[in-house]
């Protein structure tokens, strides 16, 4: 089974580049109902995207399972540098309208389409890795730290359906799984 595990809260500093951001007090709370979860402690193979709040967040399933994070570009949520950092609210607007218009950028922002092949290619990159360094296949499976959009892009890669808002997680620190070999999405986004 794979594993897609969105980061939780992160510290907001409009001053600091969005990748930069790390996990809040909040977040690492959070991060411990993660690792309640056994196949996040029997963990094969763990990857992430090179976001900090990712990364922090797949360090603490490599640690309790005794792997090494493989960081993967392309899982890096949709390129948003156009706009850099915009308040909650009008945050909420321009993904509501990402989600809702697939082929078109929105304010300069990476398209959700190209997002979703970039994605899609990073995780069969992924599933690539782990299928040659998992020593058993009985064990936890991979884990895929990385972001809400990323998860809900890629979830609506592997339903077959087209890219809809309403795939999205119920909030930072959300999980869902599916199959390593047939791609079925097992259940949809569960908080932590």
């Amino acid at each position: 089974m794979v594993h897609v595990v969105s980061h939780p809260e992160v510290l907001i500093d409009p001053g600091v580049p969005v990748p930069q951001w790390g996990l809040s007090p909040a977040g690492y709370e959070r991060l411990r109902r993660l690792l309640a979860m056994p196949w996040a402690r029997s963990a094969s193979f763990v990857a992430s995207s090179a976001e900090r709040k990712a990364v922090q967040t797949a360090q603490v399933v490599a640690e309790v399972s005794g792997c090494t994070v493989h960081v993967e570009e392309d899982l890096g949520e949709n390129d948003r540098s156009a706009t850099g950092f915009v308040p909650p609210e009008r945050f909420e607007e321009l993904a509501d309208a990402f989600f809702a218009e697939p082929e078109r950028s929105v304010q300069g922002w990476e398209t959700a389409v190209d997002a979703q092949r970039r994605i899609v290619g990073a995780v069969e990159r992924i599933l690539e890795r782990a299928r040659l360094v998992a020593t058993a296949p009985e064990d936890g499976g991979v884990v895929i730290a990385t972001h809400g959009g990323v998860g809900t892009l890629l979830q609506c890669a592997l339903r077959g359906v087209a890219i809809e808002r309403r795939f999205d997680q119920p909030g930072q620190g959300s999980w869902y799984s599916f199959d390593s070999v047939t791609r079925h999405v097992a259940h949809g986004w569960r908080r932590l």
